[in-house]
């Protein structure tokens, strides 16, 4: 069964102030045998932001109790913690406050909530790339609660681009051809995209009529992020660059590039 709800009891508000203010100094508090089961981030996929457009996601937090979970009052935000003292840095909470509830059964419900993220305001900086934290906070039908600082990890990252060009084209067999390309990413700071420099990323072959791409070399990005190596044209097919990604900036493939070998 699903319940629409808003946050409308003072034991909810209590938690809403409390959550507002993370930091990692802060301890789990709880009481009785309420239980968090599972945390779930964006579906279980990485944020990955650029730097103009909104991201929406959801936080479904599943949590159980002999006495049954009261809907209106689970609640969860994301923040990143970046100081040794535990002031928080970073800070995304649900749009209104409210939330999908679906109950398994007596003892255990599942409440989904939306967020979103402006590159241009919640990330604050590109410091706040990589891992973020979920504090999430219950209440039971019979009192029992629990607030926890750290309920789920989820990675927020900073979208990458990679683009491939490979020349000249038409090529005779067996003649050298240069492929150049540049590996870029988004800045949190200006808001533009700039070069991901001393990069690995790898230079593919995929032959025409076949499905699998092959690994010919890889290729570091220099320090404006562009791309340059040169192979041999052996046959018709599409040439692309892949960057596996960081702890940081998503992997990405490029387009394909297609050379006909004469």
């Amino acid at each position: 069964m699903y319940h629409r709800i808003t946050v409308g009891s003072l034991v909810g508000a209590v938690a809403l102030s409390t959550l507002m203010i993370p930091a990692t100094a802060q301890a789990d508090d709880s009481s009785g045998d309420i239980q968090i089961t599972d945390v779930v981030v964006n579906g279980g996929k990485d944020i990955v932001l650029g730097t103009t457009d909104v991201k929406t996601f959801t936080i479904a937090v599943t949590a159980t109790d002999d006495s049954g979970i009261k809907v209106g009052d689970t609640f969860p935000v994301l923040w990143h913690t970046r100081f040794p003292n535990g002031e928080s840095y970073g800070l995304v909470i649900p749009e209104d406050i409210a939330g999908r509830c679906a109950s398994k059964d007596s003892t255990t419900t599942t409440c989904t909530y939306t967020l979103k993220m402006n590159p241009r305001i919640d990330p604050q900086d590109n410091t706040t790339a990589g891992t973020w934290t979920v504090r999430a906070h219950v209440l039971a039908n019979d009192g029992d609660y629990l607030t926890k600082d750290s309920a789920a990890k989820a990675k927020v990252l900073r979208n990458s681009r990679l683009t491939v060009n490979a020349a000249p084209e038409p090529v005779k067999k067996n003649k050298t051809i240069t492929v150049t390309g540049a590996l870029t990413r988004a800045n949190w700071e200006t808001y533009k995209y700039a070069g991901y420099t001393k990069q690995p990323v790898k230079l593919q072959f995929k032959k025409k009529g076949t499905s699998t791409y092959t690994t010919l070399k890889t290729v570091a990005t220099d320090s404006k992020g562009n791309l340059k190596t040169t192979t041999k044209a052996t046959a018709d097919g599409y040439f692309r660059y892949a960057f596996a990604g960081t702890s940081t900036t998503p992997a990405v493939a490029s387009a394909a590039d297609y050379v006909d070998v004469q």
